[in-house]
Parts: structure tokens; C-alpha cells; sequence
């Protein structure tokens, strides 16, 4: 394709047309960078007329992982224990319900509640918690597990996909996180985790929660082996199934990390890489409202960077995290500096809840707010913690 060619795809794209795969995977592997970020900007401005455009949102979350007992035993995965290992644990109901506690103390508005795959926990024990922490915290917002989760529970406790949505939807579940996503695509995914479901039946089952009203979000790991061509083939199964239901409400990339686990960062995705996914989510997802970078995984600086690269949004004041970190992620924020990293790349900074909706707007610097505990932090099953030396 000339670069004529190359341009007129980008207005195309960034005027609201629908691009192909085929055009998604040119841009993305030869639109010149700049004139990409450009493009998925205008797109972004499109979607977001008015007051809207100038304006990048984060959450104030905890992820609260309540084991790390896994069948699944994913290559990429350094936070999974298997079944009777020494050091496998599950968090009783009691320390679930604190550290539900802890966050509702540091204004978070969502849950994120996830973990591995324990043959030893059917349906019963997440509707247990659920309704235990919609009983004593109902301000709290549940986005928690994913599809992974639900196809494990149907084999523990010999239910249809479909039975276990209702179920933990009853029980207090809010919306599906994009976990277990990973990437989508047959041979990349079978290399990584041979033993979870494919990714067609991921994508199932976010259907089917979507048909019963239980939204979702959708999420890719880049960098553990897979071609441009599958890079682009994942966005394409992901935006066919919101064509048909419209129940992905944001589309969350981010970069596999190489510590602690079997792959050993033979393959990973650059900082490059990763801006020109951004871009090129923005603008294949016609049909996708928001999409968020991921500092977590690739860095304040990059995230800031995606925030002219398409995204609308940046994230969490995660307020704990235990699987991404376990694997090598040791960026850390807290909401003053993530306040400030919008704002200085001329954006105003607002608060959201889990639907997106502003609970805060931050669009006079001097009524920011300041709470030096809103940091984002790893749990003591992440990282060996080391005691910090007195002053001299």
C-alpha cells in the first residue's frame, strides 16, 4: 500500500469508517507512527464530542485475588500454585469482607475479585462471598472474575455456562472483568495455556452474560509469542461478538511480564509495539466505547503516552495487585500522581465507577484531592516484602 494509500485508511478510520482486519494489520505493522496516534486521537474526539473529549478517567480499585490454587497452569502465570503445594492458600470469608473493608476506607467504588482455579471451590463458595460483601458493603461495585472462572465452575459443580452466570449475577456479581482473555487466537493460546478453554469458548460464554444482562470487559495480553497477523485476528473475534451484543464496555490491552514464570520473557511486546496496539484498538473498535492503557504493565510514561494514542482512560489506583506483580510488574502510583499524569498531557483528570460515569471531575488543580494512603500497592503474597532501614 503507498503511503497515499496509508493516509486515506487512517481518515477513513479515524472519520468513524470500519476498517478490516486487513486494513487493521497494514496500519498497524506500516502507518507511520505518528500519523497513527493521530488518527486513533481524531476517533477518540469523535466518540467523545464536546466537553467529553478533553477529559481521561480512572477507578479507584482493589483486586482482591482469594487464592492462588490453579489447575490451569498457564506458562505465563507466576502467581498460581497447584493443587497441595506447600505454600497454596485461600482467603477465609472473614479476611475477604477486611479487605472489602480497607477499600470502601479509601474510596474505592469497585471489587475486583479473582483467583485461580481451586478444584476445591464450586458455585456455592462464590455465592457465599458475594452475597456476604454485597450484604455488609453494597456501595461496592462487583467486576469480578471472567469467563474462565464460570467454565471452571461448570466442570466443579456440573453446571451449564449459562446457570452459573444467573447464579453469581443473583448472588450479587455486577459485571465480568476481561480476565482469561489473554489472547484469543488457537495457536498462540494453546502454547500458552494448553489447558484452558479456547478462546472461542471464551468468547461464548461473554455472549451468553451479555444475553443475560451481565456485562463485560474485554482484554488482550500482548508479547508471548504471537504474529502481528494474530495480534490483529484477537481484536477481530472480540469486536465480531460485540457486534452481536454490544456488552463489552471497554477493551483493556496489556504487556505479558517475564519474571517468575515458565516463558521466561523469551517473547515480549515493546513499548512501540503496545502504543501502535492502542492506536489500532481505537480504531478497529468502532463499536467499543472506552479503551484504557495499561501503566501497570508498561510504565507511567506509556501510559501517559496512550492517552494520545486513543485511550480514554487510564486505569485504576489499584489498591492491591497480586498476579501481574508476582510476574515482574513493579510500577506502582497513587491518585495525586495519576491526577497529574492526565492533566499533563493536557487532559482533565476525573474519578469514574465501574459504568464510566464521573463521580469526580478534577478541572481546578487546587481542589484536587489528597489522601497520601490512595496508593497503589502489592500484597504481601506478591512480593517478598524487605523491612525498611530507620534513619541514621
Amino acid at each position: 500500500m503507498t503511503s497515499s494509500e496509508l493516509s486515506n485508511l487512517l481518515q477513513h478510520a479515524a472519520d468513524g469508517g470500519r476498517i478490516s482486519p486487513e486494513e487493521a494489520l497494514l496500519l498497524y505493522t506500516d502507518a507511520p507512527l505518528h500519523a497513527l496516534g493521530e488518527a486513533a486521537d481524531a476517533a477518540r474526539k469523535r466518540r467523545y464530542a464536546g466537553e467529553l473529549a478533553n477529559v481521561a478517567t480512572y477507578i479507584i480499585d482493589r483486586n482482591i485475588n482469594y487464592t492462588n490454587v490453579c489447575l490451569t497452569a498457564c506458562k505465563f502465570c507466576a502467581f498460581y500454585r497447584a493443587p497441595n503445594h506447600a505454600v497454596g492458600w485461600t482467603h477465609t470469608d472473614e479476611e475477604i469482607l477486611r479487605r472489602c473493608g480497607e477499600a470502601v476506607e479509601l474510596g474505592a467504588t469497585q471489587i475486583m475479585l479473582q483467583g485461580g482455579h481451586s478444584p476445591d471451590l464450586g458455585i456455592e463458595w462464590y455465592e457465599r462471598i458475594f452475597a456476604a460483601i454485597k450484604r455488609e458493603y453494597p456501595q461496592l461495585t462487583l467486576h469480578s472474575l471472567g469467563a474462565s472462572e464460570v467454565v471452571h465452575i461448570g466442570r466443579t459443580s456440573h453446571l451449564e455456562h449459562a446457570e452459573v452466570i444467573s447464579r453469581l449475577h443473583r448472588a450479587g456479581l455486577d459485571s465480568f472483568a476481561g480476565a482469561g482473555a489473554e489472547i484469543l487466537v488457537k495457536r498462540p493460546r494453546t502454547a500458552i495455556a494448553p489447558l484452558k478453554e479456547d478462546g472461542e469458548t471464551w468468547l461464548s460464554v461473554m455472549e451468553t452474560a451479555h444475553g443475560l444482562g451481565v456485562e463485560s470487559t474485554a482484554t488482550f495480553m500482548m508479547g508471548t509469542g504471537e504474529t502481528n497477523a494474530e495480534r490483529i485476528e484477537h481484536l477481530r473475534m472480540v469486536r465480531d461478538v460485540q457486534d452481536r451484543t454490544g456488552g463489552f464496555r471497554s477493551f483493556i490491552p496489556w504487556t505479558y511480564q517475564p519474571e517468575n514464570n515458565h516463558l521466561k520473557g523469551r517473547t515480549q511486546a515493546t513499548s512501540l509495539e503496545y502504543l501502535r496496539m492502542i492506536a489500532v484498538a481505537r480504531l478497529f473498535f468502532d463499536n467499543v466505547n472506552h479503551l484504557q492503557g495499561s501503566w501497570l504493565t508498561t510504565g507511567k510514561d506509556i501510559g501517559q503516552l496512550t492517552l494520545h494514542f486513543g485511550a480514554d482512560d487510564l486505569g485504576s489506583v489499584m489498591l492491591e495487585e497480586n498476579v501481574v506483580s508476582s510476574a515482574g510488574a513493579k510500577h506502582r502510583s497513587n491518585r495525586t500522581e495519576l491526577i497529574e499524569l492526565i492533566r499533563s498531557a493536557g487532559r482533565i483528570p476525573a474519578q469514574r465507577d465501574t459504568l464510566y460515569r464521573h463521580i469526580a471531575v478534577h478541572d481546578d488543580p487546587a481542589n484536587d484531592p489528597v489522601d497520601d494512603r490512595v496508593h497503589s500497592h502489592f500484597s504481601s503474597t506478591a512480593l517478598k516484602l524487605l523491612p525498611v532501614s530507620s534513619a541514621s
